[in-house]
């Protein structure tokens, strides 16, 4: 990779990724805020129609900003993911069929793969990186179901991936990371409850995207170790996957909308929006805490981490059950 030296201007970028989505944000709640709307079903949290339209500000945002501090040879993850946010936008204003966002998915994901990790992985664990970059940015929109989580998550995930990169030394990598953060963080403002916009499948399926491709990349490159990104985005990728799994055994039909996942469960226990989403943005900052200790430690140290981890996502999902317990005592004796 080519040595790339800022200069002072770039260091402003993350608040340009900001103020745009802000602004861009701002003029589309008050014009389209009536045109694209998420209406409640029985699978939703929210009881109101609210607006799905936070990806364009979001995607904005990150188009606007990341090619004044990107290394050029990263062009292809960002054509895909503008690929991706244009079909998903179209996908939350018409619908599309579930096997064609799949093979989009696939094939984005996949040119990504080619062009940017062939080289270093070989056949083999190509493909499992293919296979995380699809599940990635399908489980960023599993998981955006619930008043400012997704966002939160893009905060703090690509917020610890920015500052292990400029701890690094790779700074362009750091302020990349940071406009994403930046361009979350504005569109938190309009989503942290009581939300007045959602994010829709074109923010989130590129919030996902990007968090595996750059993952990858920073791997690739030595910044960090595969299981850094993992970590930080372990509270989105475990219940995405243990609901997922669970409702396969269980013969349901888990690519439909539902309300299994352990944050709408936590919701619907009693706990509410805010409550929720407060309790999740502390499991996000510890799982950095986890991931940041993890990258600095030795081996030994390396597995105790590990152990721990495996111990916090168990006794959450734990917690969950027995808060459901809890209610479900409550209004038998009500």
């Amino acid at each position: 990779m080519t040595a790339w030296s800022p200069s002072s201007l770039a260091y402003v970028i993350p608040l340009v990724s900001f103020s745009l989505t802000w602004i861009v944000l701002t003029i589309v709640l008050r014009t389209w805020s009536d045109r694209i709307l998420d209406h409640p079903n029985e699978r939703s949290l929210h009881q109101r129609p609210v607006p799905r339209v936070g990806g364009i500000g979001v995607a904005t945002g990150i188009a606007a900003s990341v090619p004044f501090v990107s290394q050029v040879e990263w062009w292809p993850l960002w054509l895909g993911a503008c690929f991706l946010a244009g079909i998903s936008f179209l996908d939350d204003i018409i619908g599309l069929p579930i096997i064609g966002r799949l093979l989009v998915h696939f094939v984005v994901a996949g040119a990504c793969v080619m062009s940017l990790l062939l080289g270093q992985l070989g056949a083999g664990w190509a493909f499992v990186a293919l296979v995380a970059i699809v599940w990635m940015t399908n489980l960023y929109n599993f998981m955006d179901g619930m008043d400012g989580l997704a966002g939160g998550m893009a905060v703090f995930g690509f917020g610890f991936l920015a500052i292990a990169a400029g701890i690094g030394g790779n700074i362009s990598f750091a302020l990349v990371n940071a406009s994403i953060a930046s361009a979350a963080g504005a569109f938190l403002l309009f989503n942290f409850h009581p939300a007045r916009m959602f994010l829709g499948d074109a923010g989130s399926t590129t919030f996902g995207f990007l968090a595996a491709g750059l993952g990858l990349i920073g791997w690739r490159d030595g910044t960090w170790s595969l299981w850094f990104p993992v970590l930080i985005f372990s509270p989105f990728i475990v219940d995405a996957t243990v609901t997922l799994v669970r409702r396969a055994v269980q013969g349901e039909r888990f690519w439909q909308a539902h309300r299994t996942h352990y944050y709408q469960r936590l919701v619907l226990s009693g706990w509410g929006h805010r409550r929720t989403v407060l309790t999740e943005y502390g499991l996000m900052v510890l799982c950095g805490v986890l991931a940041w200790g993890y990258q600095v430690a030795n081996n030994d140290a390396r597995l105790a981490i590990l152990g721990f981890w495996g111990l916090l996502m168990i006794s959450a999902m734990v917690g969950v059950h027995l808060a459901e317990r809890t209610t479900a005592r409550l209004k038998s004796h009500g």
